[in-house]
């Protein structure tokens, strides 16, 4: 530029900003589209884009109002929306519901239109929840909550009356479906609550009556649904409260059909929303019914202002932002968003206006008005009466109205029926549960207590175990748990079937097809799936099953304790021997020996022993081997000397400290037979559960639980316990009798379980024993499903039985009955079983002494003949000698084998 141009420019410049000191900059317009259900409202959002204008963007910016009312039809109205708004500019657009209350297509249009161009579309009155949909509805938010939020009340209200049982009927419906799943998504942040919980006790853990409510059935109907039936379904339940939600026309059919059932009288309690207590379904309603409706819902003037001032917040918080692009300008020919669209939703759904003339205006993520109010009405005699209100946290119930619940009752309902024929699930577990075959007329087989009382036995249908494929048939079950279920419907005036867990298993929590997701097995399955409605066996009471049912008082207190088998000390046929090991019993016997030859060795040479030359004395009986032999055993056994005593010096002195060392010998013998014999020798059991054997687990060493129990359940929780879990989980048995009997068996060296069961195991077979002290204290309880109407007259019947001495009673029959002699302190006895290998000995002792003696006699038989044999050849060889008159002197007595020789060298020749 030259020089000129660039003064010229910059007198522009000057002039231009004094003209905007003089007189200020003209502030940006801002155009608002509404599309309004009458035209009486377009003056009024004028009027609203006034006010807004005077608190907001005085300087930057100025809204312009631009409105049409509602078309006809679908086509009609997105054609309004693009000429009349969208081609304006529009930053947003307000659209109401329209006058008929059943219209809900109109806002649907504008919504679909502005959406596509992201332009903002802010509803007044429209409540349905298909707007809540992000997916379908990109950019609509409105300043009134869905008929779905009041699932929010409900739930609120059920707490605040303390109904724990509900049924909910629902349209099949997106809107049905819709206040389905807000309700359901309330009950289970509850119950996650619930389960988070810390108990710092068995009470506090068995008997915790704040919970949350709970749907016990949700109940879907169509155009095509038979209403009598379904709802003749949800009269069979226990629960009494009905939470409906229905259109007008739809309500109107279910009030008719409850009437027919007598579903409306006293008892009942029937919970709804806005549309389901609106035009004609108002003229059906049951007397007493509790509705809901949103305060200001209807007042599209207070929701025009509120809205305004929400969107004209919300414009001065986005021109503080840069790179602000304008609307578009029209539709035809144009396809191009609104980049600065998602932006302004953003920053609309994040504003906050807090004085309000409906309220506090604030919005969730999808866009829908929180913190709404509620009146809460109640139908009396076709009149409606407002009984409380909900202010967007809490219900606050108006004291000074009364409301009439069904049937005219003033007392509040208790919202439940108790159904008086309960199904009972239980386990076979010995002394609490025992199940025997019935008869073959299908009854129980007569049988008495150790006290003589008739065992009370009840019909339980469940698998048998000893058939094989484990058919479900009637079976006999009696015992501690049985007595109890006895009682408890004998006060509660209750009636029962009992059948066996189908698994066997007391209950575990396990991945289903190896997912995250996880079931309960067991007993606790059939309690939370509903084929059962009570748990009456030794169910132990601990954090993780208290998460999803109610447990009453503890029928009984116990821990855990450790099961092994008794060392019971075996007497033998050598167990006589056992004071000297093997190698001293063949060095004593050696000795004998040994001794024995030194004492003839040493009387033979010595010269004062045996030989006594040129002696004229008559000669005692020499000390032969035979006779020294005698005297060594006879001096080591203690049986006295009667001959073949040594005569030398020498052999005395041998034979004297002979007998010190048998007098040594013998009496160490006797003091050790008594300590083996006798006194009992200290077992080496477990000394616990700190026991190195089962913290320091081995092969050498097996110990284990029960298969997905609550033991189990406590090892892999425990984390100083992971190394016993480890060992354990590898060991584990299906059920404690297959454990009790692996002891037994010696497979399994140590079994952990409840001490109420093994102390019983203990007294009925006498070669077991518990050992240790009791860890992880609890307690047995009687399981319901969570809030069951049961819960507390189990409890209170279960303390009264404590206090009255009936559960010591069961006690006393079932548990504490010993079949098994306790240790007497009376002093140990010898046993033939102790000493039998003496009087084997004994009888090994005549046994040889009959051998020898035929020996002897065999001996002496053959020693006579050949004796014999002698003489007749003396007397043979005297006959022959006469015959030859050979004269031969005579033959000496002893010179018989000579001759003999003799005889047969002359026969030779």
């Amino acid at each position: 530029l030259s020089t000129g141009g660039k003064m010229r420019l910059v007198l522009f410049a000057f002039l231009i900003s004094c003209s905007c000191a003089r007189g200020g900059c003209e502030p940006k317009t801002v155009n608002i589209g509404a599309v309004l259900s009458q035209k009486r409202y377009e003056q009024v959002f004028k009027d609203a884009v006034t006010q807004a204008n005077n608190i907001y963007g005085k300087e930057k910016f100025k809204m312009n109002a631009i409105s049409v009312t509602h078309k006809p039809n679908a086509i009609q109205m997105a054609l309004s929306v693009c000429e009349d708004l969208i081609s304006n500019q529009v930053y947003a657009i307000l659209v109401s519901h329209p006058p008929q209350s059943n219209d809900h297509l109109t806002p649907t249009p504008v919504s679909y239109t502005a959406g596509f161009y992201r332009i903002p579309v802010v509803g007044l009155t429209t409540r349905m929840s298909i707007y809540s949909d992000k997916s379908i509805h990109l950019s609509f938010l409105r300043t009134v909550p869905p008929y779905s939020h009041q699932a929010q009340v409900w739930f609120d209200m059920m707490r605040e009356f303390q109904w724990n049982h509900i049924i909910l009927i629902v349209s099949d419906d997106h809107e049905g479906r819709a206040a389905q799943k807000r309700l359901e998504t309330l009950l289970e942040e509850r119950e996650t609550k619930s389960k988070n919980r810390n108990y710092e006790n068995l009470d506090q853990l068995s008997f915790d009556n704040k919970r949350g409510p709970k749907a016990e059935k949700v109940l879907l109907f169509s155009q095509d649904t038979n209403l009598t039936a379904l709802l003749q379904e949800a009269k069979e339940l226990e629960a009494r409260v009905i939470i409906l939600s229905a259109s007008e026309d739809e309500a109107t059919a279910i009030y008719k059909a409850a009437r027919q059932l007598n579903m409306t009288g006293s008892g009942y309690v029937w919970l709804v929303g806005e549309r389901e207590m609106s035009g004609k379904a108002l003229s059906e309603a049951p007397d007493g019914l509790l509705g809901l409706q949103l305060i200001n819902g209807k007042n599209e003037s207070a929701h025009i202002y509120d809205a305004v001032a929400v969107v004209a917040q919300s414009i001065q918080e986005l021109f503080e932002k840069e790179n602000i692009t304008e609307p578009p300008r029209g539709c035809v020919g144009n396809t191009n968003i609104w980049k600065t669209g998602p932006l302004f939703k953003r920053v609309l759904m994040s504003s906050k206006y807090p004085d309000g003339l409906t309220g506090r205006v604030e919005f969730n993520d999808d866009g829908d008005r929180r913190f709404a109010h509620y009146s809460i009405l109640n139908y009396q005699k076709t009149r409606l009466v407002q009984v409380g209100v909900y202010n967007g946290s809490q219900v606050v119930m108006n004291t000074q109205r009364k409301i009439i619940w069904p049937g005219g009752e003033t007392e509040k309902p208790k919202g439940y029926q108790m159904s008086t024929r309960l199904k009972i699930v239980t386990i076979h577990q010995e002394p609490f549960v025992y199940v025997k075959p019935t008869l073959r007329d299908g009854t129980c087989k007569e049988e008495y207590t150790v006290n003589g009382v008739l065992i009370k036995k009840v019909i339980c249908t469940g698998p048998n175990e000893t058939i094989p494929g484990r058919p479900i048939v009637p079976q006999c079950c009696y015992g501690f748990c049985v007595d109890l279920l006895i009682k408890l419907a004998m006060t509660m005036n209750f009636t029962y079937e009992v059948h066996l867990v189908a698994d066997g298993k007391f209950g575990t929590q396990e991945r289903v097809n190896n997912s995250n997701k996880k079931e309960w097995n067991g007993m606790m399955g059939e309690l939370l799936s509903g084929l059962a409605d009570m748990i009456v066996a030794p169910l132990t009471i601990n954090n993780e099953r208290a998460q999803y049912i109610e447990f009453s008082k503890p029928f009984k207190y116990q821990g855990l304790t450790i099961l092994v088998k008794k060392e019971i000390p075996r007497s033998t046929l050598d167990s006589f021997m056992q004071p000297f090991q093997s190698t001293l019993w063949l060095l004593v016997g050696l000795s004998v020996h040994v001794v024995a030859v030194m004492l003839y060795l040493l009387d033979r040479f010595s010269p004062f022993g045996r030989f006594k030359v040129n002696s004229e004395e008559e000669e005692e009986d020499a000390l032969t081997l035979s006779s020294a032999m005698w005297f060594s055993w006879g001096v080591l056994l203690n049986s006295g000397i009667g001959e073949g005593a040594p005569r030398s010096f020498s052999a005395r002195i041998l034979g004297m400290v002979w007998a010190g060392f048998a007098m040594i010998i013998v009496a160490s013998y006797t003091a050790n037979l008594a300590a083996f014999l006798v006194l009992d020798r200290p077992e080496e059991r477990i000394t616990g559960i700190n026991d190195p054997r089962l913290r320091n687990p081995s092969d050498k060493f097996i110990y284990a639980t029960v298969k997905q129990s609550s033991v189990d359940i406590y090892f892999r929780r425990q984390v100083e316990l992971s190394t016993m879990y480890r060992h354990m989980e590898k060991h584990n048995y299906e059920s404690a009798a297959e454990a009790i009997q692996a002891v037994r068996d010696n497979k399994l060296h140590a079994f952990i379980w409840d001490s109420a069961v093994l102390e019983f195991e203990a007294s009925q077979k006498c070669d077991l024993v518990t050992t240790g002290e009791l860890f992880f204290r609890s307690g047995f309880g009687i399981g319901m499903r969570k809030d069951s109407p049961w819960k507390q007259n189990v409890s209170l019947a279960i303390l009264s039985s404590h206090e009255n001495g009936f559960m010591e009673d069961l006690d006393k029959t079932w548990v504490r009955y010993q079949e098994c002699d306790s240790r007497s302190n009376a002093p140990a006895t010898l046993t033939f079983e102790n000493m039998a290998g003496v009087f084997m000995l004994v009888a090994g002792g005549i046994v040889a002494g009959i051998f020898l003696i035929f020996i002897e006699i065999a001996y002496k038989r053959h020693k006579d003949a050949r004796r014999k044999q002698m003489q007749l050849a003396f007397a043979a060889v005297n006959v022959w000698r006469k015959n030859l008159q050979v004269q031969l002197p005579p033959i000496p007595p002893n010179s018989y084998g000579k001759l003999l020789e003799l005889m047969r060298h002359r026969c030779k020749q």
